[in-house]
């Protein structure tokens, strides 16, 4: 569910920078920084939205099929001021279920999310789950992609303050797998092992699963994967393309 391009700053500081001449891992720095739109995921230092108030969502009364149960999921930014803006369809139920969804968060209140003191603009998905038994509803707010600390120097040195002769990829930013039907109770473990391949800029460009789950949830499990950014392995101090296993959560419905 990747909604912008993401930035990393730390990428060019320190990754390109280690693998210059002089360069140290003392040298790390790491801020988050905000897509080229200008919006912010949750991450170390941006902490998430926060629903205020809402209203509740009716089950509509103009469907034929009165026990039809699902979900509405949109993406949407929330703004310094805690105003939803930019809101996106990320998984349809209809028209008349979509439109009861979206006029619920736009007559919501948000808590926008923080740098600090300071409100900014950051990515939140919210879903409108509708229950067969035709009960009204209320929009949750999920966190289903976030940016992730950068190693510190005490994962990429040695007791001598020198680089490691090999460190993995590290994740920076996770997205979590989609499940489709939140009423759907699956009896394992609910996390699938990815190998993934990741260049020595960070991105994936090979993906497979090693241990899945069934049940449609590894080629999920695969997708997410694919919208991961990682800290590139680090041989002798310069970036390297590299293979890694990461263990893949699901949306917690």
């Amino acid at each position: 569910m990747l909604r912008g391009n993401l930035a990393f700053a730390f990428l060019t500081c320190t990754a390109l920078g280690l693998s210059a001449r002089g360069a140290t891992l003392s040298d790390l720095k790491y801020h988050q920084s905000p897509d080229k739109d200008g919006v912010y995921y949750v991450g170390p230092e941006v902490s998430a939205p926060r629903l205020v108030s809402t209203v509740y969502v009716p089950y509509p009364d103009d469907v034929a099929d009165k026990a039809l149960k699902g979900m509405t999921v949109m993406a949407m930014v929330i703004n310094p001021r805690g105003i939803p803006e930019h809101i996106q369809l990320l998984l349809h139920h209809g028209d008349l279920f979509d439109r009861a969804a979206i006029a619920a968060v736009q007559h919501s209140k948000f808590a926008p999310g923080m740098i600090g003191a300071k409100p900014v603009t950051v990515w939140i998905d919210v879903r409108v789950v509708f229950s067969p038994d035709r009960s009204q509803t209320t929009p949750q707010v999920l966190i289903t992609e976030r940016d992730l600390p950068a190693p510190s120097e005490s994962q990429l040195e040695d007791k001598h303050q020198k680089p490691l002769s090999y460190t993995p990829p590290l994740p920076i930013h996770t997205v979590d797998a989609d499940f489709v039907d939140p009423f759907v109770r699956h009896p394992y473990v609910q996390v699938a092992v990815v190998s993934v391949m990741v260049s020595d800029e960070g991105v994936p460009t090979d993906v497979r699963v090693v241990r899945g789950l069934g049940f449609g949830l590894d080629e999920k499990a695969a997708a997410a994967v694919w919208h991961y950014r990682f800290f590139p392995a680090m041989k002798r101090g310069k970036p390297v393309a590299a293979r890694r296993n990461v263990m893949v959560d699901f949306v917690k419905f």
